[in-house]
């Protein structure tokens, strides 16, 4: 089946487009200038399944799961790189990636606490040449010291330690990458701890990771290199009952200590959505990294889609005037489709969601609510979905010189066949 559409399908639609939504008092052209400057970081674990190169043949541990073995996955830095260079063609855009430390560029291993910007220099030389900024993880998974499923709050002050070294070498290493660049590091804290059954004492591992974090944090960093942040969780596998790193303790951490908050979207109550969040933790914490993900019943890493979840969050940030302030991360891993797939369907779809956000009338919107016109409102907010939105996101697509449609759909099957089936 032919996907491509014309240019001259393109700008007819999106001609029409632009004068329904003037209509209403919507700049088409602005909306689209602000979306081709919105960075979204994609995660480079979607390519290998969460693996890593730093001993890829150990497996999974600590909370992380990926399911599915469909063929192709890279299997060492060359072929990520290559597989997110066909990712990033295929997404309109300038956008940055998301790097754990378990990705390491080395001829061997290298104890995770002594870890140097040395070990991903060659991914700042990647990242330059194609323009991209760089955001980094500390790994605290997968990992023999790990096993028991705690890490910053482990009641053994050696292994405590252990991993605190980590965490200071990965601030170093994002504050390096970001002076390298030219634009911040955002590295960002997530750590499985917790119990599976109910835990007899709440308090001690908390006040344990209190403790640990002030001793990661202690060494002041040029913001202009790099961001911290802190990222919070529900529940986890092993850990379904208790998770010492909660929502609330990561938001009071985040607020009395000026550091970013991170919020997970698949990370919260199955019922619970991040976007009503936003307006509140922006009261009182500098900025807010997002992880954009989509949990199905569980915080199963499912490739997002365009959900009203997704759609809320994106709304909410524009509403608040907040995109200087919210930085937009994603984090899923589906290993049953292709994995450049997931990453192009994904980071469209987050992309999608926000351009809908910009195209809203919110100042019309405004109005009706300041009027007490909730009439109104809720019939706006019900007309604004069955308008064409999509014919100025294909435009934008063609705008910025990648596939409108599903003709990048083509591009993946091709690559599949020319390169991933390759890979045995």
């Amino acid at each position: 089946m032919n996907f491509q559409l014309s240019d001259k399908q393109i700008q007819s639609a999106y001609a029409l487009a632009q004068e329904r939504y003037a209509a209403l008092g919507v700049d088409t052209t602005a909306a689209l200038d602000t979306l081709a400057q919105a960075p979204i970081s994609l995660h480079c674990w979607q390519g290998d399944d969460v693996l890593g190169f730093e001993d890829p043949e150990r497996g999974l541990s600590g909370g992380i799961m990926a399911t599915g073995n469909y063929p192709g996955k890279a299997r060492n830095i060359d072929e990520l790189r290559a597989d997110l260079d066909q990712a990033y063609s295929m997404i309109p855009g300038k956008h940055r990636l998301n790097l754990h430390a378990s990705y390491l560029d080395s001829p061997r291993k290298i104890p995770r606490d002594q870890l140097l910007p040395e070990h991903f220099a060659s991914w700042v030389d990647w990242a330059r040449e194609h323009d991209h900024g760089i955001d980094f993880n500390p790994t605290l998974f997968s990992h023999e010291l790990a096993d028991d499923g705690f890490t910053l709050a482990h009641a053994d002050a050696a292994i405590r330690d252990f991993w605190i070294a980590h965490c200071i070498a990965c601030r170093e290493i994002g504050a390096s990458i970001g002076e390298a660049l030219g634009s911040p590091c955002i590295t960002n804290i997530w750590i499985p701890d917790g119990y599976k059954d109910t835990p007899a004492d709440r308090l001690a591992p908390r006040q344990r990771l209190l403790a640990a974090l002030d001793a990661i944090f202690e060494k002041d960093l040029n913001p202009a290199h790099n961001l911290d942040a802190v990222e919070c969780k529900l529940f986890g596998l092993g850990s379904e009952s208790y998770v010492v790193g909660s929502h609330e303790f990561y938001l009071g951490y985040a607020a009395t200590r000026g550091v970013l908050l991170c919020l997970d979207a698949g990370h919260f109550h199955p019922t619970e959505t991040i976007a009503d969040k936003l307006s509140s933790a922006l009261l009182y914490v500098p900025e807010i990294l997002l992880h954009v993900s989509r949990g199905v019943r569980w915080d199963s890493d499912h490739v997002v889609t365009l959900t009203d979840d997704l759609q809320a969050i994106m709304q909410e940030i524009v509403r608040c005037a907040a995109l200087e302030r919210v930085h937009i991360g994603l984090d899923f891993f589906d290993a049953s489709i292709n994995r450049i797939g997931a990453w192009a369907i994904g980071t469209r779809n987050a992309l999608r969601a926000l351009l809908m956000a910009l195209l809203e009338p919110r100042d019309l919107l405004r109005g009706y609510e300041n009027a007490g016109d909730y009439t109104g409102r809720l019939a706006l907010l019900e007309e604004l979905k069955g308008l064409p939105f999509g014919a100025v996101w294909d435009y934008h697509c063609a705008q910025q010189g990648v596939p409108v449609g599903m003709a990048f759909m083509d591009e993946i099957r091709e690559y599949e066949k020319n390169v991933l089936s390759a890979r045995g």
